[in-house]
């Protein structure tokens, strides 16, 4: 199996440099006050425990934290839904929008227009969703036979090696537990979530297609409410920056 991409490695990378301006952490705290709805204590939630973590990777201070779990119980607070979106971009790229808001019918023209905008068009619920199956990813640090044994023996479904780092797929209710099993291995987990993963990809060879897909990737990114962004792309050109 392989789902990830370059542009998810890239998307990282900004991830880092976005939380200096305060971009991330929205989109973090969000994602924390929608985990802690199932209980505000991380040693039990495990989707708090993983959206908790992904916090801390992004250096987000602990009163941040705090208050993203305290809205979950603030009856005075915007109540957060969770909605996903599909889309096909060019060349017949599928394409899913995870969002996380307290107003679905301002973020939905905001997605739409960022789709329109740069070459993509929204679907029909499903139309594309099946494409897609969900699966628990985890991103490890280190390579090599051992590191994928290991990672194999903590649980994993599936692994390999891909831009520099191990890329691990589990069954969507073991993610916490295999992520927990990694650690204790002794390797490094740089991210751990859930995820769509394609069942095909879409190879991309036009490096023109390649770039009006960055464009539509980076728009839906720029949005606060977004969380994640899936496609089945697999781009086969290196793009200059």
């Amino acid at each position: 199996m392989s789902g990830h991409s370059k542009w998810a490695t890239t998307h990282r990378q900004k991830a880092v440099v976005d939380a200096k301006r305060g971009a991330v952490f929205t989109k973090i705290g969000n994602m924390i006050a929608v985990a802690a709805k199932g209980g505000s204590d991380p040693a039990i939630n495990s989707t708090l425990a993983l959206a908790i973590e992904k916090a801390r990777a992004a250096n987000m201070p602990k009163d941040n934290i705090q208050r993203a779990i305290d809205r979950a119980a603030d009856k005075n607070a915007a109540i957060m839904e969770e909605a996903t979106y599909e889309a096909y971009g060019p060349g017949g790229v599928g394409i899913v929008i995870e969002v996380t808001t307290d107003n679905k019918n301002r973020t939905y023209p905001q997605v739409r227009t960022a789709l329109t905008k740069n070459g993509a068009t929204m679907a029909d619920g499903g139309s594309v969703l099946f494409q897609f199956a969900r699966k628990g990813v985890v991103i490890v640090k280190e390579t090599g036979e051992d590191a994928l044994l290991a990672v194999l023996d903590a649980g994993a479904e599936d692994a390999i090696e891909e831009d520099g780092e191990i890329v691990v797929y589990t069954d969507q209710k073991d993610l916490a537990k295999v992520r927990t099993a990694i650690v204790a291995a002794g390797l490094t987990v740089l991210d751990a979530e859930l995820q769509y993963v394609p069942n095909a990809k879409v190879a991309v060879t036009d490096p023109e297609i390649a770039r009006k897909l960055i464009r539509i990737f980076d728009a839906i990114d720029e949005i606060d409410e977004v969380m994640n962004v899936f496609s089945t792309a697999d781009l086969q050109v290196e793009i200059e920056e």
